[in-house]
């Protein structure tokens, strides 16, 4: 085990429906990654791209493997235990935003916070301060529906980082924006990469994942390169 990396995954195999017509979505994957890295993990759809970002955000867990977190063995834990890591270590984007249609942007950055048990002042400064951040202290009192699909993501984002989790996991941040927007979310993204974040970015596209400083290219369940 390399004490030192943030992520550790050692020989993680998942399998759906064992047996006859088994599918191994992760084949014997092995991939280490160390605190400040920008890692873009690329595959096409089916490529196993998603199983293991599920497995790097505590979201599902291995058939087989261990997957050492910050030094901790988050391979075998319970869901309950699985959402406490969750909310401690990793700040997710996805795809489709997420974001709650009647909240305003600053209490969609303010929820997991609460989640969080921290209190009412402190949270509203952290959100506020990572809405500024990503550009978006004008909007704060809008609803999603009152934004662009880049001030979505861009709010997804502030609700990501507004408690400075260690790892940043983003899981196609991009797929619905069009190109300047997409250059607005990874410039956000290298400048948190810049402030020492550990960012991991899930993508099928080959110019986004070029902007990482490091490629872990997926197939077949396999890592096909790994490349810096």
């Amino acid at each position: 085990m390399d004490a030192n990396a943030l992520v550790d995954v050692r020989d993680i195999c998942k399998i759906y429906n064992p047996g006859e017509n088994e599918v191994r979505a992760l084949d014997h994957v092995s991939v280490q990654i160390h605190e400040k890295e920008f890692v873009a993990i690329i595959g096409q759809s089916g490529s196993g791209k998603s199983t293991l970002m599920n497995m790097l955000g505590c979201l599902d867990v291995p058939t087989s493997g261990t997957y050492m977190l910050h030094g901790k063995d988050v391979s075998h834990l319970s869901d309950d235990e699985l959402s406490d890591i969750r909310n401690q270590e990793i700040g997710f984007i996805f795809q489709g935003f997420n974001l709650i249609p009647n909240l305003t942007a600053l209490e969609n950055v303010e929820l997991p916070l609460i989640y969080r048990g921290v209190s009412k002042k402190e949270r509203i400064e952290l959100s506020k301060k990572a809405l500024e951040k990503v550009g978006l202290e004008n909007r704060m009192d809008h609803k999603p529906a009152e934004m662009s699909g880049g001030q979505q993501q861009r709010v997804a984002i502030a609700r990501a980082i507004a408690q400075a989790p260690p790892i940043i996991l983003a899981d196609e941040p991009t797929g619905n924006l069009d190109s300047g927007s997409s250059k607005e979310i990874m410039q956000i993204l290298k400048e948190l990469h810049n402030e020492g974040r550990t960012v991991i970015l899930i993508t099928h596209d080959n110019d986004i994942a070029a902007q990482a400083k490091r490629v872990i290219k997926i197939m077949d369940g396999r890592i096909e390169s790994d490349t810096h």
